[in-house]
Parts: C-alpha cells; sequence; structure tokens
C-alpha cells in the first residue's frame, strides 16, 4: 500500500492545483462509489444496460474508487499500511467468533 500511495503522489504532485480539499475528496469518492454500484447493478442486478451506454467494468471502477480512497489517505497523511492493519486486528479481535469458520463447519 506504501508504494501505492507513493504512486499516486508522484502523479498528484505533477500538477498546481495538487490534492483536492478533503470535503471535495469525499464527494469524489460518493460519485465514483455510485459508477461502482451502477456497474455491479448492470452485471449482477436486474438493471441490464441501456444499448447507449458506454462500457465500462467493475474493474474499472474498483480502480477509480481505490485511487480516490489513496488521494484521500495521502491528503490526511494517513498510511494505509496502519490503517489496514488496525481494521484487520480489529476483525481478528472483537470480530473473531462472529462468523463460522471453515474449519470449524465439520465439529458441529
Amino acid at each position: 500500500m506504501k508504494e501505492l500511495q507513493q504512486d499516486v503522489d508522484g502523479y498528484i504532485r505533477q500538477f498546481k492545483e495538487g490534492y483536492f480539499s478533503p470535503l471535495a475528496l469525499l464527494a469524489r469518492l460518493t460519485e465514483e462509489l455510485g459508477e461502482l454500484a451502477r456497474e455491479v447493478n448492470h452485471y449482477y442486478g436486474e438493471k441490464k444496460k441501456k444499448p447507449s451506454e458506454p462500457e465500462k467494468t467493475v474493474e474499472e471502477e474498483l480502480g477509480d474508487l481505490m485511487f480516490v480512497v489513496i488521494c484521500m489517505a495521502n491528503r490526511l497523511h494517513i498510511g494505509l499500511d496502519t490503517a489496514l492493519e488496525r481494521v484487520l486486528t480489529k476483525f481478528n479481535t472483537r470480530d473473531k467468533n462472529r462468523w463460522t469458520r471453515i474449519s470449524d463447519e465439520g465439529k458441529r
């Protein structure tokens, strides 16, 4: 993740405008999430694309979403490696017995 954050930072630093404000990044994140939702609905839901709609993919929209998440983290000086480690620790402690583990299925 650190390398990805550095790559995005290198890209953004090419431009005088730099990073958008946190509020603008949140708006962009919301836009990208909406575009991802639309694609998922087209591919896996009941709402199929119109013939006139441009071809996009879930992969492309996930990439766009990730780019904006990384921009937000960089703008706020948050290391995503650390953030993800903290979330995984939380899931492995607080939620460790919340879900049925595959290895536990035969023990019932």
